[in-house]
């Protein structure tokens, strides 16, 4: 008798009375440099083409090949599409870690794998489904080396039939992923099919989990956050690119190279009007795209925690000479090497107060692909405009996972490259100071490198200056410009993009956090009023210096409870050195930095735990 049919009654019931439909997680174990992740992305784009909302979260190793990934997809008919801790239906495919990931499932959850592995003897609760992927592939991929790759497309065939998967969706999003190899897509499409089509006549369903196709999805793009920053930065103008490959962040500035190069090639001459650069190292990196700024480029960096901290010294050059450049922080597990392919929300202070001695740098932080992308644009004004470095954070999950998004908006707005004096203007004022407040807003005027006017030209000084940018060490010349800096960077604080702000009559705790902890945070408010009728207010900050808004926030509320990912509470620190009179007694801290992605639950069991309850 075979492993499906010593399936007890009793189980084959219980999945019968509580099926659950579009409300589940897959994850997906393999080994890294299988090219498990073709065939995940195809099943994540299949679920997503039925209109079910959808996320796929890669968790990888850091060497090159042969340690174990997981790949995790969530779908839910509510719209949470944040980590869910819980795995409710496992693909084994990876012998090394394969007891271990079926020991570690709740009861009832279902298990398909390679059948050799013997899972089903591990435990009695789960449903198991063995599968002879050795045997299906041979006569499909005779090249062994080309089975390894193949093998991989066969548990998404086996899926569909579980599942409930409609083929035709598994056939579309394969012809996409492989639109420039009609060979592979058709090897692959074939054993996806001759999975699907074993399945059907071996398999009997005895779990409880299946989609059916949902209406959700209309008007959304599956994209990955990094690729949206480019894309937004190639709207904004950029024309200076310069990084040094580190992860998670490379796949933003190979990605920018990709649309710069098919969207900003000038018609007529075929050249480039942009210039990417990849330097030999993150000091180089920086100091080239302040240079660019300096000369009148939209410039920017991209990199990630080790990277910002060896830019330090020139991005306090930037920041005293008063040089606009754009850097995308695409924040992973520190300190040091860390995990560099695990999340985190840690790079908050060092990127605000980057450099020695006092400097406070903007930061604009998304959230989701779509912000990713007007923010890029919002990045590249504000740095102009306040002739200043600004942070843009993201992180690795936002980064380099696939979100579903809405389509982006093209920018109808002009770009505002600030105060720039340009040859009629100094004609009409007849002299300018380059570091002297005439608006009284901080910001002073700027020319650009080739102006052609005799009155055009200032030195550019990281030393102590006059607003006439003539050098000096004058107590006062330095204080005075030491609070015309702060000036501008409370300037900042009207230009910042507004947070988001949702007050609930009745509630007495608030829940404050930034970046990808919304998706967890939207998740658990309704976890609280659920299950412990406990409402909630919510303040998702989108940038620094934070609005004043957040005073009236934190005196709205009894306790105010501040989410990040990482260790020291950092969101929380910010926001008292921005606001130091906010009630310390008010403020408590709920904090992750397990580097996977922050999930609902854990925010939900810690808010529980602090209350008491």
């Amino acid at each position: 008798m075979s492993t499906l049919e010593t399936a007890s009654a009793a189980t084959s019931a219980t999945a019968e009375k509580r099926e659950v439909v579009n409300d589940f997680s897959i994850q997906v174990a393999t080994v890294n440099g299988s090219g498990s992740q073709t065939a995940n992305l195809v099943l994540l784009r299949s679920l997503f083409q039925m209109g079910i909302p959808v996320s796929g979260k890669n968790l990888f190793p850091s060497n090159i090949a042969g340690l174990p990934t997981w790949y995790t997809i969530r779908t839910n008919k509510r719209g949470y599409i944040g980590r869910k801790k819980e795995i409710d239906f496992l693909v084994a495919m990876n012998p090394e870690t394969a007891q271990e990931d079926v020991l570690n499932l709740e009861p009832g959850a279902a298990v398909v794998y390679d059948e050799p592995l013997k899972l089903n003897e591990l435990r009695s609760d789960l449903f198991f489904y063995p599968c002879p992927f050795d045997e299906l592939v041979k006569p499909l991929a005779p090249n062994p080396k080309l089975r390894k790759l193949v093998k991989n497309m066969l548990y998404d065939g086996v899926l569909a039939h579980l599942l409930g998967i409609e083929m035709e969706e598994i056939r579309h999003a394969l012809y996409k992923q492989f639109s420039t190899k009609p060979k592979a897509a058709e090897l692959n499409w074939n054993a996806a099919q001759a999975s699907f089509e074993w399945a059907k006549e071996n398999v009997p369903k005895i779990d409880p989990y299946r989609v059916e196709r949902m209406n959700e999805n209309q008007g959304k793009i599956i994209i990955e956050g990094n690729s949206a920053a480019a894309l937004g930065c190639v709207f904004a103008g950029v024309t200076v690119v310069t990084w040094y490959p580190i992860t998670p962040s490379s796949s933003l500035a190979e990605n920018l190279g990709d649309y710069a190069r098919r969207f900003r090639m000038d018609p007529e001459t075929g050249k480039a009007t942009f210039a990417i650069v990849q330097a030999e190292d993150e000091l180089a990196s920086i100091g080239m795209a302040i240079g660019a700024g300096w000369a009148g480029a939209r410039s920017m960096t991209t990199t990630a925690g080790p990277g910002i901290s060896l830019m330090s010294e020139f991005v306090g050059l930037g920041y005293f000479a008063e040089i606009p450049v754009v850097l995308f922080d695409v924040q992973r597990m520190g300190p040091s090497t860390g995990l560099p392919t695990r999340t985190s929300q840690g790079d908050l202070l060092s990127a605000a107060t980057l450099s020695h001695g006092d400097t406070r740098h903007p930061l604009l932080i998304p959230s989701t692909p779509s912000e990713a992308f007007d923010m890029a644009g919002q990045a590249f004004d504000l740095a102009e405009e306040l002739q200043t470095p600004v942070f843009v954070l993201l992180d690795l999950d936002l980064g380099m996972n696939y979100w579903m998004s809405d389509k982006f908006e093209y920018p109808e707005k002009p770009l505002d490259r600030g105060k720039v004096l340009t040859k009629e203007d100094l004609d009409r004022v007849g002299s300018f100071a380059r570091y002297a407040d005439v608006d009284g807003d901080g910001v002073p005027y700027r020319t650009l490198p080739g102006t052609q006017h005799s009155k055009a030209a200032y030195f550019t000084r990281g030393t102590g200056h006059t607003p006439r940018a003539t050098y000096s060490e004058r107590e006062d010349d330095w204080t005075q410009n030491m609070d015309r800096l702060l000036r501008k960077f409370e300037t900042a604080r009207s230009k910042m993009p507004q947070p988001e702000i949702v007050m609930t009559e009745g509630a007495k705790i608030g829940l404050v956090g930034c970046g990808t902890s919304h998706f967890a945070l939207e998740e658990s408010r309704d976890q609280l009023e659920r299950e412990y009728d406990i409402k909630t207010s919510y303040y998702r900050t989108r940038g620094y210096p934070f609005s004043a808004k957040i005073e009236e926030f934190v005196a709205a509320h009894d306790r105010v409870y501040i989410v990040d990912q990482n260790r020291d509470g950092q969101l929380r620190q910010l926001m008292r050195l921005d606001y130091p009179d906010l009630p310390s007694e008010k403020l408590r801290s709920i904090r992750y930095y397990g580097g996977m992605p922050l999930d609902a639950r854990t925010v939900t069991d810690e808010l529980i735990k602090q209350e008491g309850l």
